[in-house]
């Protein structure tokens, strides 16, 4: 396979919620003690990249592995990996499969051959290479954000019935088993939260991080990822965690937060020490991003929840971390990826032990605060 070709997984490949979920010290402790210790899920619901080989005759045939890996937030991987490794107060889930498949932080469309309809007409109302406002029918993007070819449209009805089965079905061996693990680990880790305030005299907290990675920059046709995004689309230098709230973690108007303002401030700050940030505005809030799915269905539960967890001291809490993908690629691999080309470069090992680190330490202080 030549390095422009993109990265499969071979047919047929099953997924079991084991496969995707990690933790540190796993050859002494079970998952029940693991979740047990940890008071942190983290999650990462674009960290996928090889494409189930069943859906390679859908793909555009000018979509490299470049094109294929900056579609996905692949960079995260290893470092939330590391991070589970060393942190026992952390336990990581990841979706296996890339948001190609179906974006697991967007909501899940009730029609997906509808929704697949629709995207596509958009695509070809746009033109070829032209941006198409793709708002609310994007769980299945035709294109990728810089709008170039992803998927081919099929050329009748039944072409495009039989290419949404066919994403449905792939998708219940990796993705769908990626969000049961991850809902089902969010209810766990909410009771034990309880079980815990029952015992202690102090307060309890339990949070949900969707961890993730954007680009400051796009991609032009010869593969170079060298475009810089418009001012309001490009992430600080660090990260920008978000709540859904202002640019101060507070409410905006009537629509709720869902990490509480003074927590989701003072884990900026911590973020600021843990990676030992000179200028302040390097980690920010909700800016450009207010944060998406995941954290509005985990908000959403947790204010289901709000009157009994205030009864008795837990403190609940749903944050997006969306980091810039530069900062966490260091600058050798930006250079590399920012030049004409198809591949995409190998983790630096040392810097992802470095980011994982710098992870850890940032929960740390945020912990130590009280």
């Amino acid at each position: 396979m030549a390095t422009a070709d993109p990265l499969f997984l071979p047919a047929g490949t099953v997924f079991a919620p084991d496969d995707l979920i990690f933790y540190a010290d796993r050859g002494r402790r079970s998952l029940d003690q693991a979740l047990a210790e940890a008071d942190l899920l983290v999650s990462c619901p674009h960290s996928g990249a090889a494409i189930p080989e069943e859906l390679g005759e859908f793909l555009a045939p000018e979509f490299t592995r470049r094109l294929q890996f900056d579609f996905t937030d692949c960079s995260t991987s290893p470092v939330v990996r590391r991070w589970a490794e060393i942190d026992p107060r952390i336990v990581y889930v990841e979706n296996p499969h890339p948001r190609m498949v179906r974006d697991p932080n967007r909501a899940r469309p009730e029609d997906l051959y509808a929704t697949l309809r629709e995207a596509f007409a958009r695509v070809r109302a746009a033109g070829k290479g032209n941006k198409a406002d793709l708002s609310g029918v994007d769980a299945i993007r035709p294109v990728t954000f810089s709008f170039y070819p992803l998927l081919r449209e099929p050329a009748d009805d039944a072409g495009l019935h039989r290419l949404a089965d066919t994403f449905a079905e792939v998708a219940s061996r990796g993705l769908d088993v990626y969000e049961r693990t991850r809902d089902d680990l969010i209810e766990r880790m909410v009771a034990l939260a309880f079980e815990r305030a029952e015992k202690s005299t102090g307060p309890v907290e339990f949070t949900t991080l969707s961890f993730h990675d954007t680009m400051n920059h796009t991609t032009t046709r010869d593969g170079a990822v060298n475009v810089e995004r418009a001012e309001a689309d490009r992430l600080p230098d660090v990260v920008a965690l978000s709540n859904r709230g202002d640019d101060q973690g507070d409410p905006r108007g009537d629509n709720p937060v869902s990490m509480a303002p003074q927590a989701v401030r003072a884990l900026a700050q911590a973020h600021r020490a843990g990676f030992e940030v000179a200028d302040p505005t390097a980690v920010m809030l909700n800016q450009p991003y207010l944060g998406s799915h995941e954290i509005i269905t985990a908000g959403a539960r947790f204010r289901e929840l709000g009157s009994r967890a205030a009864a008795v001291g837990v403190a609940l809490g749903a944050v997006q971390a969306e980091f810039r993908r530069e900062f966490l690629l260091g600058p050798d691999l930006t250079a590399e990826l920012m030049r004409p080309g198809v591949g995409w470069p190998e983790p630096d090992a040392d810097r992802v032990d470095m980011l994982a680190h710098a992870c850890k330490a940032s929960w740390d202080g945020y912990r130590n605060r009280r």
